[in-house]
């Protein structure tokens, strides 16, 4: 078993896999308060990140077992699919934040404690390895069921390779 089908059996999204999820560039850098990117691999019956979109820009799906296409064009970065997706495979990217050096990422948190507005966090791979740090920006709860979603401010190289925050504070 090669490293990349090892990774896809834990769950984990092999680098190959990476660029397929990208929302198209020219248009990722310039709209305003981010893009939508949709990890999900895999065919399994779920369609939430589609029926709680607003503007439609998941598109409805001809089989349960699809997985998600995106028009691009509608998504608003509002996160309402990153708070309703169980897997935790949405996130939204915004490449127009912070300028050449930072991005904003939206990513979903379920898990305490939760990190304050201001605070330094871990910002962690797919594997769950600290590749950098982030400035928690906002927390949302789009959805009023403990799913949050927490903005991150991340340094811009590393928007498709950051997935998850950790909190770490002294005892």
């Amino acid at each position: 078993m090669n490293q990349g089908e090892r990774l896809f059996n834990s769950g984990v999204l092999p680098p190959e896999m990476y660029g397929k999820h990208e929302p198209p560039k020219d248009l990722w850098e310039k709209k305003k308060n981010g893009l939508v990117i949709v990890e999900c691999p895999q065919r399994i019956p779920c369609n939430p990140c589609h029926t709680g979109c607003p503007t439609g820009a998941i598109r409805e799906f001809a089989d349960i077992n699809d997985t998600p296409q995106i028009d691009y064009e509608k998504c608003t970065g509002c996160a309402m699919c990153v708070a309703k997706c169980p897997g935790l495979a949405c996130f939204v990217a915004d490449l127009t934040y912070g300028g050449d050096e930072e991005a904003l990422l939206k990513l979903p948190y379920e898990m305490l404690p939760l990190p304050n507005e201001g605070e330094e966090v871990e910002c962690l791979n797919r594997e769950g390895k600290v590749v950098s740090k982030g400035k928690v920006l906002k927390i949302m709860e789009p959805w009023k069921d403990k799913t949050k979603v927490v903005h991150v401010a991340v340094p811009k190289s590393l928007v498709m390779e950051i997935r998850a925050i950790r909190v770490v504070r002294s005892r």
